[in-house]
Formats: structure tokens, sequence, C-alpha cells
């Protein structure tokens, strides 16, 4: 198959800032950073700011910004008090989610979403 997939570090993301500044092209980067060029090309589109350029700090905040931050049952309390009111009542997960897509409500989320919640809570 292929190499094993590592997300870009604070340290590679300074490496290629400086081999660019050097003039490096992208080939050239990937070939010193043992990476294929089209993951230093993405990491350059992605993360290079409108005005300030590729700047290694910023690059890793959005990348870090991109990534999975939990369930939104774990982090919207609303979202979770209304959910689990319901579930006390006895409504089902698909009558939940039904229902809050009839009255179209604000927050929104799905019947499998909130079987998940329940099975990592039974799991915990």
């Amino acid at each position: 198959m292929g190499k094993e997939y590592r997300h870009f570090t604070l340290e590679d993301r300074c490496t290629i800032a400086r081999l660019r500044e050097g003039g490096q092209s992208i080939r050239q980067i990937a070939a010193t950073m043992d990476r294929a060029a089209s993951s230093i090309a993405r990491e350059i589109k992605r993360n290079t700011g409108t005005t300030i350029g590729y700047r290694p700090v910023y690059a890793d905040n959005l990348a870090w910004s991109r990534r999975w931050q939990g369930s939104r049952m774990d982090r919207d309390p609303k979202l979770r008090e209304l959910v689990l009111n319901q579930l006390k009542m006895g409504w089902s997960p698909e009558q939940i989610a039904g229902r809050q897509a009839h009255n179209k409500a604000a927050i929104r989320i799905s019947y499998e979403s909130i079987y998940r919640f329940i099975h990592r809570q039974i799991r915990r």
C-alpha cells in the first residue's frame, strides 16, 4: 500500500515556511521532508492567510480548528437537556429527531447521533 498517514506538526510547518521563504518549489520541499508534493501543496493552500501568507503558527491553529471537537450532544448543553428530557418522557430517538425537523427547530440532531450518544453513555 502506501505510507502511514500523519498530520503535519508545528515543526513540519516551520520547515515548510523556511523552505518556501528560501525559494524552494513544492516538489523540492516535499523531497526534503520525505512527503508527497500534493500534501505540501494542500497544506499551503488550506492554511495560508489572505493577507499574511503562510505562517506556521497560524497554519497550526487553522488545522487544529478543523479537527473533530466531540459530538454536538457533548458540546451543546441545551441540546443535550432537550434530548434527555424527551427520552425521559419515553420518546424514541427517531421521534425526537423527527419532531425537531417537523418544527424546523433551530437546534436539530439526527437520530443516529442520539443513538451514538446513548451507546457512549452506556459504555462509560
